[in-house]
């Protein structure tokens, strides 16, 4: 099967539903393809951008927000061009993976900055609201100097809301953020989404979004390897084998245990002495393992999945 056949497309090639549109859209740099040949819409609510670092996640981002221009194809907003359009300004929030903020600022006067830079009329009032909103103030006079690296993320990503946009596309929000935070900001996500507004966010860890967002799009090497609802995607890959390597003190008794387990699928030797499981039944499997390890007076060593990085899920769909 091909790459494009393999693709899971849950939108229609034309959506009247569509905020972002995105129509064969590539992009290079001299002999580098960062994107290739990508059409896709996107829809109020929360869509996650996937993919491993290198993907490709990034430059759609930036020609998504007009950052940047295609080198071939065109990215709408709203049906107006997502570059170069001033009336989109006021539409948009944009919250970068890698930005600077002025250390020098205390919270507060850094969402004001940005409060200051959309020529809102009442700024106290939006300031109010989106420090609110990722429940920062009651530090909102610190410095930003004296924050962790997660309190920055969330007044960044107030300083990002406070226009109050219908959309907001966030690259890899949840860097630096503890668990806690990541709840908050699911629950702030879901709010917004729930009243109508556009989210995309990018990150290169599927499971950082796997419960947070219904619409994926998995790009991987510039191409995109999956577009559309979640679950629709989710259900392909629950049905792929589980691949784990085992290494113990005495591989070949393991082994001789472990054909026996129904969990087991497939068990291997391998020329470094370790094992190669495959298992559809992964939760089984982690129960039995220590056990039949004891039982066969066997001690475990090291317990590896060997495919859950999201090249290997874009091989496995691709290959079906």
């Amino acid at each position: 099967m091909s790459a494009d056949e393999a693709v899971v497309n849950a939108n229609p090639a034309s959506s009247p539903d569509a905020t972002i549109t995105v129509e064969n859209v590539s992009k290079w740099f001299g002999n580098v393809v960062a994107v290739n040949e990508v059409s896709l819409n996107i829809g109020p609510g929360i869509t996650g951008l996937l993919g491993p670092n290198g993907a490709g996640k990034t430059t759609l981002l930036h020609m998504m927000t007009g950052l940047s221009a295609p080198s071939r194809g065109q990215v709408r907003i709203f049906g107006l061009p997502a570059r170069g359009d001033t009336r989109l300004y006021r539409q948009i929030g944009v919250m970068t993976e890698h930005q600077a903020v002025y250390d020098f600022y205390t919270g507060r006067e850094f969402v004001e900055f940005s409060a200051r830079m959309h020529g809102l009329p009442n700024i106290d009032e939006a300031v109010d609201t989106a420090i609110e909103a990722v429940r920062l103030t009651d530090a909102q006079d610190r410095r930003l100097a004296t924050y962790s690296r997660g309190m920055r993320q969330r007044m960044r990503l107030a300083a990002t809301m406070v226009h109050d946009p219908p959309v907001l596309v966030l690259d890899e929000p949840l860097s630096g953020t503890d668990p806690r935070q990541r709840l908050e900001f699911q629950d702030l996500a879901r709010g917004l989404a729930a009243a109508g507004r556009t989210i995309v966010i990018s990150s290169h860890i599927l499971e950082e979004v796997e419960t947070l967002a219904d619409n994926i799009i998995l790009m991987v090497s510039g191409k995109l390897a999956a577009s559309g609802d979640f679950r629709s995607i989710r259900a392909l890959l629950d049905d792929r084998p589980y691949q784990i390597r085992v290494t113990s003190t005495n591989p070949r008794a393991l082994a001789g245990g472990l054909i026996g387990s129904e969990a087991v699928t497939s068990v291997t030797m391998r020329d470094d002495n370790s094992i190669l499981l495959l298992t559809n039944d992964l939760p089984t499997l982690q129960a039995q393992l220590p056990r039949l390890a004891r039982d066969s007076g066997v001690v475990l060593q090291t317990v590896e999945p060997q495919d859950e990085s999201l090249e290997s899920v874009f091989t496995y769909i691709v290959e079906r």
